[in-house]
């Protein structure tokens, strides 16, 4: 046997290997003391930007041990001088994508700073800068931004895949385990809870109020739910699933009167207008696409006229369409007069990409107005005002996290009301809120409100479902009035909440 010329003995490589193997990232922690003026007063608060480790217990030979996982970077808000944290709420807050940060409901809605638009929700010309939000839900609660795995400042730990963690359950997992360790290291399990998300986010929130119960026994106070999808059916236009062509033509109404599009009977009330197409949408036009072939032609014509009627589409595309018109078809046709398209996310943008013939847009006119705001003042916000420092770039907005894992759905469509509905029935005195954009394309309010109306809740519980709407999009906060409407709507919820 060849001579061991290592100076060290195998147990001690052994050794060092393992140690090397679990070697623990460190938690960073920024606080700075900071105050802002909402609703004529002074609220002095303490900002904390930084990291917390996630760990996992796993098995080994030697016995348990915490495995860490992952780093998830939070900007949490707190107002200071707080006597009784029991009765000082606290609010979750993430947005959606998959794939997304934070920022969004952060800088634009919900925090003490928010990035500066014209009262429209459009950009000034760079460089961007942010000003205090007199709309911050600070006076009411206080707010922790959470970045999933791979979004923000967040990342998986040297040594683990950071796939496992783009998983619909493994998402709600982590998230769920942030806001134990949390709501454990702040001594916050005696205050009231609250979770915010929009988009996607809403998809977690709905898992996660489930999840928390069952496996932290953390009972939530209330849900807001901003751009709800909850069962993705109602926004999948597969062939043979009519669902979206009906859910979606409220919104494609509300489009084409927003650019003038319609007649002028329709044009003069937006929603007075809108009452008569969801009832052509869940009357005569529901029937008309169930009856399929079978329809008959003279009632295929009435339909092709109507529809033309409520989107200010020709009727020979409609006709082409087999009555069915697909969301990125829409985008493309409705302007196609003046070679421009409408936003999906906020459909009162406008854009032009290369190819005004195209079936498709080239891109979102409504995302790339908020991506630049959005990401410098962040990106400067955090280092320059909460004194956090990190080279790594932050995630605004990543694809990175594709393909997203949906195993616990496979060979069907993704449904999380049934976990809404379960967390409701468990704990009675949850509430959820829901804020819908009238020009919202990426997840239409007509379809939120077919999904809340299929819960199959008990009747007493339907009472603690509120829901409100914005003539704005998806981000409906970047609307100057939206935005002050949603900061009255969100602290009435809070507030009917909190009193049972």
């Amino acid at each position: 046997m060849p001579e061991n010329k290592n100076p060290k003995s195998n147990n001690e490589e052994t050794e060092k290997k393992s140690e090397q193997k679990y070697e623990v990232p460190d938690e960073v922690i920024s606080e700075t003391k900071h105050s802002v003026l909402i609703d004529g007063k002074e609220i002095k608060y303490t900002a904390t930007a930084g990291t917390l480790l996630l760990k996992e217990e796993v098995r080994e030979e030697e016995g348990d041990i915490e495995k860490p996982k992952a780093v998830i970077f939070f900007i949490a808000y707190s107002m200071d001088d707080v006597e009784d944290l029991s009765k000082r709420p606290l609010t979750f807050s993430f947005n959606g994508g998959p794939g997304s940060s934070s920022v969004w409901l952060h800088l634009g809605l919900l925090g003490p700073r928010r990035v500066f638009l014209d009262d429209e929700g459009y950009a000034p010309s760079p460089p961007y800068h942010l000003i205090d939000n007199e709309y911050s839900l600070l006076d009411k609660t206080d707010l922790v931004f959470i970045d999933p795995v791979s979004t923000g400042y967040s990342r998986a730990v040297p040594g683990e895949k950071p796939e496992q963690f783009h998983d619909f359950t493994k998402d709600i997992e982590s998230v769920g385990e942030f806001i134990r360790l949390y709501t454990t290291r702040y001594k916050r399990w005696s205050s009231p809870k609250f979770i915010i998300g929009e988009s996607y986010g809403t998809t977690r929130a709905a898992g996660l109020a489930d999840h928390l119960l069952e496996r932290h026994g953390l009972f939530l106070n209330g849900l807001m739910l901003v751009s709800s999808i909850l069962n993705f059916q109602d926004a999948r236009f597969d062939v043979g699933n009519d669902l979206p062509h009906i859910l979606f033509l409220p919104t494609y109404t509300a489009t084409a009167w927003y650019h003038g599009r319609l007649t002028q009977e329709l044009q003069k009330d937006l929603i007075h207008t809108l009452a008569e197409v969801e009832a052509f949408a869940f009357g005569d036009y529901t029937l008309a696409l169930m009856k399929g072939a079978e329809l008959p032609e003279n009632e295929r014509g009435v339909i092709i006229d109507k529809l033309a009627h409520y989107t200010g589409l020709s009727r020979d595309y409609i006709a082409q369409t087999n009555l069915r018109i697909e969301i990125h078809r829409f985008i493309k046709e409705l302007l196609r007069d003046e070679r421009s398209m409408v936003g999906r996310l906020d459909s009162r943008f406008k854009g032009m990409d290369r190819d005004a013939a195209g079936e498709k847009p080239e891109f979102d006119p409504s995302y790339i107005n908020i991506q630049g705001p959005y990401t410098a003042c962040l990106n400067d916000y955090v280092r320059r005002e909460l004194g956090y420092e990190s080279d790594l770039p932050y995630e605004i907005l990543t694809g990175r996290v594709m393909p997203w894992n949906y195993d616990k759905y496979q060979n069907q469509y993704v449904n999380v009301a049934e976990m809404l509905r379960s967390a409701m029935t468990k704990n009675p005195s949850m509430k959820v809120f829901v804020a819908n954009g009238y020009f919202d394309l990426a997840t239409p309010y007509f379809a939120t409100r077919y999904t809340f109306n299929h819960l199959g809740l008990e009747d007493a519980l339907q009472a603690n479902i509120s829901m409100d709407y914005y003539e704005s999009g998806h981000m409906m906060y970047i609307h100057g009035p939206s935005l002050a409407k949603q900061k009255a709507d969100l602290t009435q919820f809070i507030q009917s909440a909190l009193s049972g």
